[in-house]
């Protein structure tokens, strides 16, 4: 980076981007580094959007959400690009730093209450090693089976990050629950992307779904977890990847939660993933089981994974129910975004699926934490409207 910052303060503009764009990707320096190094997964690059106060302008945070290069399709005022990036480096400022509202630090993320505890344990199969760090909450109810929340983080992201954007772990003291948070390590994707656009990760019993299922096990076999209240939730790259678990493992997880995120192989490839991010589209594949309930949330002003991928997330969830009704509630955060509230139900009543549009809202967890990166504070509050659905819909049928 300080060698891109001597290139843009001699006017190499090019060369200094070109660095830049190198280091992004992982890939080696100097003279003979190639574009792309053979056998590494692909990285499909997008781009975050991100809010740091109510009123303040949505800052872009040279980030990568879900895996391919930026497709240069940007919202005027919203963020800015690799050129500010340079900018700052030019004056020397540090770009890695996730600034706050006026160029200010982030706040400290809530504090940890005595007696909760936050570790760091791992997980391997024949697929691989992942990390995880668990949350278990100081206040809990005594001799009850709690319910489990599986949290998988967006590109860049970390578990402490992500924790601190979207503040489940303040939920999980409200309502005493666990929750745990895979880890995605460079080594499996270069911006720590889970790979949901490739077939191996697509499938049960097989590469990160394998990997995700078993740290979910692992901890139901480790702490008194409720095997009827497992639930799992993503975002952007996480979220397409907590779609998946919900359609590989229906008999693992109750309910899922998607927030900007993808439908179950809406994409094979790099090439496929890059067009169902910009254009959404993918048609609905008919499942062979009854989908697990599922809560979806999108902004509409989503540049970076359409919001057409929403709409085709809740697609696949009706798509068995010849009967499935539609109720559409809206309203507004306060001091922050409106929204529309879609609740698919079938005929009994039983809720198959909600769904969420955020209006002029773009690609950050809603009503998040500016503690953590890609978060928009202005609402509605992701987090509680997750725990809430789940908590309404535990497994449908009792495990024995």
């Amino acid at each position: 980076m300080a060698e891109a910052a001597r290139l843009t303060r001699a006017g190499k503009l090019a060369e200094a981007t070109a660095l830049i764009q190198r280091l992004l990707n992982g890939q080696p320096q100097g003279e003979g580094a190639r574009p792309e190094q053979a056998g590494s997964p692909g990285v499909i690059d997008a781009e975050f959007v991100t809010v740091d106060t109510a009123d303040a302008p949505a800052r872009r945070r040279g980030a990568s959400a879900s895996g391919a290069r930026p497709s240069g399709r940007f919202h005027p005022g919203v963020r800015t690009g690799l050129g500010d990036t340079l900018r700052r480096l030019s004056r020397g400022m540090p770009t890695g730093l996730a600034p706050g509202a006026g160029g200010m630090a982030r706040p400290a993320a809530d504090p940890m209450p005595d007696g909760a505890s936050f570790v760091e344990a791992s997980y391997s199969n024949a697929a691989g090693t992942r990390s995880y760090k668990l949350y278990s909450p100081a206040h809990r109810p005594e001799g009850r089976l709690l319910p489990l929340v599986v949290m998988l983080h967006g590109c860049t992201q970390s578990p402490d990050d992500f924790a601190a954007g979207t503040r489940m772990n303040v939920l999980a003291e409200e309502h005493g629950f666990l929750v745990v948070y895979p880890e995605q390590p460079s080594a499996a994707n270069p911006n720590r992307c889970w790979n949901w656009f490739r077939p191996e990760d697509q499938r049960r019993d097989s590469g990160e779904p394998s990997l995700i299922a078993g740290i979910t096990r692992r901890v139901m076999q480790d702490h008194p977890v409720d095997p009827d209240r497992v639930y799992i939730a993503g975002l952007s790259a996480g979220g397409a990847a907590a779609a998946v678990m919900g359609t590989v493992y229906p008999d693992l997880y109750a309910a899922v939660g998607v927030h900007s995120g993808l439908p179950h192989g809406a994409a094979r490839d790099i090439p496929s993933a890059f067009a169902i991010m910009r254009q959404g589209g993918s048609p609905p594949d008919r499942p062979s089981t009854a989908p697990v309930p599922t809560i979806v949330l999108h902004g509409d002003r989503d540049a970076t994974v359409h919001p057409r991928n929403g709409d085709d997330i809740v697609a696949r969830s009706v798509a068995r129910s010849a009967g499935a009704r539609v109720a559409v509630e809206r309203g507004q955060a306060p001091g922050g975004h409106g929204y529309s509230r879609a609740i698919h139900t079938e005929s009994s009543g039983r809720v198959l699926c909600e769904h969420w549009t955020i209006h002029g809202a773009g690609h950050a967890w809603a009503g998040g934490s500016p503690a953590g990166t890609y978060t928009d504070p202005r609402g509605p509050d992701a987090a509680r409207e997750m725990l809430r659905f789940f908590l309404e819909n535990p497994r449908r049928i009792a495990s024995q």
